[in-house]
């Protein structure tokens, strides 16, 4: 699959060169199966180092990578402001989640919202997940927009530095940076289970109290 990929995005920059990065950096912001190890680093490569460009060849691409992540989160963001509120507390029950629960997001983002948009594009797998709830949430798009290139901007530019150095061994960005996505993927399950059980814990609990006041109601009576 990913020597697919890599053929593939070989061919869009050969093709469409420029506007092929930014099409695939939106691609890989709604967690379409292109990663951005291997889209920024082959744009390094092809796009800057093979075109003899130096430093504002880097600058660009990592801009305009940054500005693909930015269009394809805005479309999840989109979706999440859209429909996302009504999905959730329609089929949220499911998977245990409340209107309080909403709420409390929408709080959430509402103080935290910068820096949370922020640090997330800053993180494998969490960069493609965030614009959902930031939607659903309601941030302040204006935010949402500059906190995201704010933070996309970075990593794409070490990304396409990283192909830039390597050239042609730029894949080994991807074998060092694998390691680096378990922990992420780890602390992301661990939280799930983890709210999942406290979650329970709480039904639980409001269930036997329930019961409680129902059976003193049957004594009184």
């Amino acid at each position: 699959m990913e020597q697919f990929l890599l053929r593939w995005v070989q061919t869009v920059y050969q093709t469409l060169g420029w506007p092929g990065l930014v099409a695939l950096s939106a691609l890989e912001s709604v967690f379409v199966p292109m990663p951005s190890e291997v889209v920024m680093p082959l744009g390094g490569w092809l796009l800057v180092q093979a075109r003899g460009l130096g430093v504002p060849g880097l600058m660009l691409a990592a801009f305009l990578g940054a500005f693909g992540h930015l269009l394809g989160s805005l479309f999840l963001y989109w979706v999440g402001a859209v429909w996302g509120r009504a999905v959730l507390l329609r089929w949220g029950r499911w998977v245990l989640l409340t209107r309080q629960d909403l709420d409390q997001a929408e709080r959430w983002f509402a103080k935290y919202g910068e820096a949370t948009v922020f640090f997330a594009r800053l993180l494998p797998v969490v960069r493609s997940l965030v614009s959902f709830p930031a939607g659903v949430a309601r941030m302040h798009l204006g935010k949402f927009c500059v906190y995201t290139l704010l933070g996309a901007f970075p990593w794409s530019l070490g990304l396409a530095w990283g192909g830039y150095l390597l050239g042609e061994h730029w894949e080994r960005i991807r074998h060092l940076s694998r390691p680096f996505d378990i922990p992420v993927v780890v602390v992301l399950g661990v939280g799930v289970v983890w709210w999942l059980w406290r979650r329970i814990r709480q039904v639980r609990a409001e269930a036997s109290h329930l019961d409680d006041a129902v059976g003193d109601d049957i004594k009184r009576a």
